[in-house]
C-alpha cells in the first residue's frame, strides 16, 4: 500500500492517537511542577497534573479498574488501548487513610470515559495540610512513540494527553 501512496504522491496515514481526558475540573499543569520527585521527574513514567477545582475523579478513558486504593487517594486504570494510568489525588493523601475520600469504582470494575471513580473533599484535604495537585501518569510510557500533553483551564473530560505507538 505504501508503494502506490508514495507513487502517487499520497502520504502515509499518520499513527492514531488515544486522547484521555482530564478526570477533574481545574487546572491542568506540567507534571514538573508536583513537588514530589517520583511524579515531578516522571519516575513512573510521563503526564500531566492537575490543581483540582471541585472534588470528583472521573474516568479519564474507557478502561478497567486495575487497582482502587483502599485509602480511595488514588487508583489505577487499564485503558481499552492499553495504557496503564495512574491517577493520584493530592501528594502523601495515603496518610489521610481514607479521610475526605468516597470511593464510586472497585477492583475490576469496567468504567466508560465521564464515570465517577472518586469523591474527595478538597478543602479539608488542604487544611489538613496537604498539597491536593492530582498527578496523572502512563506508568507504560516506554510503550508510546508520542505523549502530547495540554495544559490551561480544563472540566472533566477536556482532551489532556494524547498516546501513540
Amino acid at each position: 500500500m505504501g508503494f502506490f501512496k508514495n507513487l502517487f504522491g499520497g502520504k502515509e496515514a499518520a499513527p492514531a492517537l488515544n486522547a484521555l481526558g482530564a478526570p477533574v475540573a481545574g487546572e491542568a499543569v506540567a507534571i514538573s511542577e508536583v513537588s514530589d520527585p517520583t511524579f515531578g521527574q516522571e519516575i513512573l513514567g510521563k503526564g500531566v497534573a492537575f490543581r483540582p477545582s471541585e472534588g470528583k475523579v472521573f474516568a479519564p478513558c474507557d478502561a478497567s479498574v486495575d487497582l482502587m486504593f483502599d485509602t480511595g487517594h488514588a487508583v489505577s486504570l487499564l485503558a481499552d488501548f492499553g495504557a496503564e494510568i495512574l491517577i493520584h489525588v493530592g501528594l502523601d493523601t495515603v496518610n489521610l487513610k481514607g479521610e475526605h475520600f468516597t470511593i464510586h469504582a472497585h477492583n475490576g470494575d469496567k468504567v466508560k470515559k465521564g464515570d465517577l471513580l472518586i469523591e474527595f473533599d478538597v478543602a479539608a484535604i488542604a487544611a489538613a495540610g496537604y498539597d491536593v495537585i492530582t498527578p496523572m501518569v502512563i506508568c507504560n510510557t516506554p510503550d508510546y512513540a508520542t505523549v502530547n500533553v495540554h495544559t490551561g483551564p480544563v472540566a472533566p473530560g477536556d482532551v489532556v494527553m494524547e498516546l501513540g505507538k
